[in-house]
């Protein structure tokens, strides 16, 4: 069988920051493209990898102390352990500070410079720093950056330009007369209409400002700024050679079957990089397919919202294949999608745990009560006839994996996943019409409860198989119930063994039945998460909130008329008027007070009673709600307002006073 070159790739990694879960979507849905186009019997190549230069990482890495090599070094190898997390099947994991990168970009800027599509000249407008992007002013949005509604500043620097302007008319021209490049079908409209028609302008690529990036080759003042430097991964990864003599990877693999990106960035590979591939006189690729974005329930993530999530929490508490799950059938086709913890636990109870597990776990265990762990023999299950439900059910397997082909090859990877849990479904209705249980009590019954048993058994080995490119490793264990005939399992490519009902082996141990999925108790553990999102919350608004300015300085005798005794909490209690205020019993070395303190919102009463406290005890008297308070309890507003109690060493004896 011949084994057809396949190439994709996903955008590499900005590597700012650790990327969330949302960020992860794009590696699981391209690995789940991968997997499926291996069982198809192509040969795949897949890269993914980091995208490393630029002013964001510089500042970065300046605000933090250290170098920005050191920045990425560290932030590279957590995003590649996302994807090893993940299970992901990259073939290459590509860095743009990787030596033979910044030598084979450094060529393509010099081949494009020495034949006049780049040329030299200053650039005056608008720079929007997160998204390293340039602006007319005509192009921001109420004065912001468009692509992130950010604030921008005034630019102006001697800047190298790509001629984007010479190539109008050829790039509207391909993209209108290939109508399946840019997919879906509402993201080449919107190249076409809001970019290339209303007139591209030539793009800045090298900077003078910035140090952290590929130096030009020929002018060691600027670097080359992040479209030819990032975008150029996509063939330097597999050898190209802007002199012409390119490596092994890049004659087997180019043009690439697929770039999956996310929808924002769009622009820059069907515009910029398809542009650049013509100058260079290379293949363009097949196809862009353009992803929306996944969201915290209706907003971006953010982390002074605490909504960001991250993929090695999510893997810790719910394992690596409900995460793949999740992410592949929660992201719509072409609109974005959403995560919550919620609808995150009800899938994994009601898809995974109830559908999925409980289909394989019951079957497994009636074959081995009913038949001792053995798979019925082909003569027996022959001599009861086929019933209406038999054939609805061959129907309805033997109809999945041409729907799964069609649904993955137009990108509907959510719709696809669905395909394979219809087909679960579909032979858990099967257990209820047959009703095996029933069929077991009566002796005479029991090839029909073989034929049953069987079906259920061909039925759940199509679905393990085609599980495969979503949940690589519960579709092993599924599996390993239902061993095929040594005749089916020669088959290739291999997705043609999903294509047949039946090559169960007779006479084949099913093993011991166990739970895939265990199911969550969902009010638990959504207690605990939102504990953990508030404390997330709390800490990045804390991080993030400015510092209230110093008071005005006073002199020793002004604070020495203040006495701060060290006090003992002897009682506290809520203040029933009130939803703020603790009253608290205090010992103060010679007596005991009652103080109100208005930090009901952080502490319980009970946790506070025998813990030592400073108090100004010299304050006068002032009633609150009815009761008196004689001093105020010592304690510090945090940047974000919160308040924490300020507790002296606790060895510290009573009516000690601060000096």
């Amino acid at each position: 069988m011949e084994h057809k070159p396949y190439y994709l790739t996903t955008a590499i990694a900005y590597t700012s920051r650790k990327p969330h879960i949302g960020n992860t979507y794009e590696i699981v849905m391209t690995d789940s493209l991968a997997r499926f186009r291996r069982m198809q019997g192509r040969d795949v190549y897949f890269l993914t990898g980091t995208d490393e230069h630029g002013q964001k990482i510089e500042e970065i890495a300046k605000e933090a102390g250290i170098t920005p090599q050191q920045h990425v070094d560290r932030i590279a190898g957590e995003i590649r352990a996302i994807c090893d997390l993940l299970n992901t099947s990259y073939s290459q994991f590509i860095r743009t500070t990787d030596p033979e990168h910044t030598k084979r970009v450094q060529d393509i800027f010099q081949r494009l410079y020495d034949q006049g599509d780049i040329y030299k000249g200053e650039y005056v407008g608008k720079y929007c720093t997160p998204c390293e992007s340039f602006w007319t002013e005509s192009q921001l949005v109420d004065g912001k950056c468009p692509d992130c509604g950010r604030e921008v500043r005034d630019a102006k620097e001697e800047a190298y330009f790509l001629r984007l302007s010479k190539y109008q008319g050829w790039i509207e021209e391909y993209i209108e007369s290939h109508p399946d490049f840019i997919y879906p079908e509402a993201r080449k409209k919107e190249m076409l209409n809001n970019f290339i028609k209303p007139g591209l302008q030539d793009l800045c690529v090298s900077r003078t400002t910035v140090k952290w990036g590929i130096p030009v080759p020929f002018d060691d003042k600027h670097v080359i700024y992040i479209w030819i430097d990032a975008l150029s991964n996509y063939i330097t990864a597999l050898g190209y050679d802007a002199n012409g003599d390119h490596g092994e990877l890049y004659k087997k693999y180019w043009p690439a079957d697929v770039h999956v990106i996310g929808k924002d960035i769009v622009r820059f590979h069907s515009i910029y990089w398809v542009i650049m591939l013509h100058m260079l006189g290379a293949p363009i690729p097949k196809q862009i397919f353009g992803h929306p974005w996944m969201l915290f329930g209706a907003d971006k993530m953010s982390k002074s919202r605490g909504n960001v999530i991250y993929a090695d929490e999510l893997v810790a508490r719910f394992g690596v294949d409900a995460v793949r799950y999740y992410l592949l059938s929660e992201m719509p086709f072409a609109s974005d999608g959403s995560i919550t913890y919620e609808s995150m636990i009800e899938r994994y109870n009601s898809d995974l745990a109830n559908t999925l597990g409980n289909l394989v776990n019951r079957t497994v265990a009636m074959v081995n009560q009913y038949f001792g762990g053995v798979i019925p023999s082909a003569e027996l299950i022959a001599s009861a006839p086929d019933e209406e439900f038999d054939a609805d059910l061959r129907a309805v397997a033997e109809g999945t994996l041409p729907r799964l082909t069609e649904l993955i090859d137009g990108y509907r990877i959510s719709d696809a996943v669905e395909c394979v849990l219809t087909l679960a479904s579909r032979c858990n209705k099967y257990i209820d019409e047959t009703a095996p249980w029933v069929l077991a009590k009566d002796p005479e019954k029991k090839a029909r409860l073989a034929k049953v048993l069987y079906n259920l058994l061909c039925g759940i080995r199509i679905i393990g198989g085609l599980l495969k490119p979503f949940m690589p490793e519960t579709a092993e264990k599924i599996l390993a119930h239902t061993p095929e005939t040594a005749e089916l399992a020669a088959t290739e490519p291999e997705t043609d063994r999903y294509a047949v009902f039946g090559g169960v082996q007779h006479g084949a141990q099913v093993g011991e039945a166990k739970p895939l999925f265990v199911r969550i108790k969902a009010d638990e553990v959504l207690k605990e998460l939102q504990a953990m999102q508030e404390a997330a919350a709390a800490q990045a608004a804390a991080a993030e909130a400015p510092v209230q300015p110093f008071a005005e300085q006073i002199g020793i005798e002004t604070f020495a008329q203040s006495d701060i005794r060290v006090c003992e909490v002897r009682a506290c209690e809520k203040v029933k008027k009130s939803g703020k205020l603790l009253c608290f019993r205090l010992f103060d070395g010679i007596g005991e007070r009652q103080v109100l303190s208005g930090i009901a919102k952080y502490y319980q009463p009970e946790e506070l009673v025998g813990k030592k406290v400073l108090c100004v005890v010299n304050l006068k008297p002032v009633k609150l709600c009815g009761l008196e308070s004689c001093g105020m309890i010592c304690s510090a507003e945090a940047p974000d307002g919160s308040i924490q109690l300020i507790f002296p060493d606790q060895s510290i004896p009573a009516g000690s006073r601060l000096c």
